[in-house]
């Protein structure tokens, strides 16, 4: 019998075609993370605490995953445009969330719609840092203390800038007043930058917020320092009393900055991811840098920063409920 060469040749070339398809998942699949790079959404204006954190170790992380890292800010509804991106986005390690996690958990309470679920559509993946809330005041306002500003809020009308409603500072003075007996009105803003700013040109009078963010017009002078929202002092303003030393025992507020994952990530990237992250807020350059401006590096494993956010949950749904707050 005479065998046609082209058929065998065209049957080779099926039969190679077959198994280029057949590998070509293989191939994708074992494409070794990261190949590309990678960005890390912030969903707050420039310039705060969690854009603060984001640019302090973007070059750590570059360095050690061999990437370019982008830091992108989105802000927007009070972290929870950004929030939304990053939980819509690819499971695959290329999209972080950096933000207050803290803010973060107060969304499902606050926000009567939200178009993502921070408890099914993001994991954790490492905690990073805390910094207080400073209670300040613009230097024209005659108190020195909280029991003086409480008291002047009784017969004085005082503007409490707040970064936008439902945020972690917001209830951090919710929760004082109520504690208190203060008297305020609540001037929302769309990111702590902008609350600083008018606070800092007297608009408003009473601000908290990050003490990351807020402590260089402390020492500029720009703004007055009455209490740090901590059970003990912060060693850099030990002069300073907490405001549970001011009679609100156990108050402790403050911005958790740490990174999200869209859920679905594989466990081997978010692992990965956590440890790189750590290490890079541990660099001694880093740590000290931010020492200097008031946020000390708190860190947390995926799991542990999944049963912080749980608690975070629970506790800000009840000061919501308290208040009767709401947000479409």
């Amino acid at each position: 019998m005479v065998r046609n060469p082209l058929t065998r040749r065209a049957a080779a070339i099926v039969l190679a075609g077959l198994c280029a398809a057949a590998l070509a998942p293989s191939a994708q699949a074992a494409d070794p993370w990261p190949s590309r790079p990678l960005k890390i959404v912030v969903p707050y204006p420039p310039g705060g605490s969690s854009d603060i954190i984001a640019r302090s170790i973007s070059q750590q992380l570059s360095e050690a995953l061999k990437q370019p890292v982008i830091v992108e800010n989105k802000p927007g509804a009070n972290g929870n445009l950004g929030a939304d991106f990053v939980a819509k986005s690819a499971p695959d390690g290329y999209t972080l969330l950096l933000c207050d996690l803290g803010a973060l958990a107060i969304s499902p309470s606050i926000y009567t719609r939200l178009a993502f679920d921070p408890s099914k559509d993001l994991r954790g993946a490492a905690m990073l840092a805390y910094s207080p809330h400073l209670l300040v005041v613009h230097p024209s306002v005659k108190a020195n203390n909280l029991k003086e500003l409480v008291e002047l809020s009784k017969t004085s009308d005082l503007n409490f800038a707040v970064t936008a409603t439902g945020s972690a500072p917001h209830l951090a003075g919710v929760e004082l007043a109520r504690a208190t007996g203060a008297k305020w009105v609540y001037v929302p803003y769309k990111g702590g930058v902008q609350s600083v700013q008018d606070t800092v040109a007297g608009q408003t009078q009473v601000l908290m917020n990050g003490m990351l963010a807020t402590y260089p017009h402390v020492q500029s002078g720009k703004l007055k320092l009455l209490g740090v929202s901590k059970r003990e002092r912060m060693p850099l303003i030990g002069s300073v009393p907490t405001i549970a030393e001011q009679g609100v025992a156990g108050y402790e507020t403050g911005t958790w900055q740490g990174v999200v994952l869209p859920a679905g990530t594989p466990p081997a990237i978010v692992k990965r991811l956590s440890e790189t992250l750590v290490a890079a807020i541990r660099n001694p350059e880093v740590r000290a840098r931010l020492a200097g401006q008031g946020a000390e590096v708190v860190t947390m494993s995926p799991a542990e920063v999944d049963r912080f956010f749980a608690a975070e949950r629970a506790r800000w749904s009840r000061v919501v409920q308290q208040e009767k707050l709401q947000l479409d």
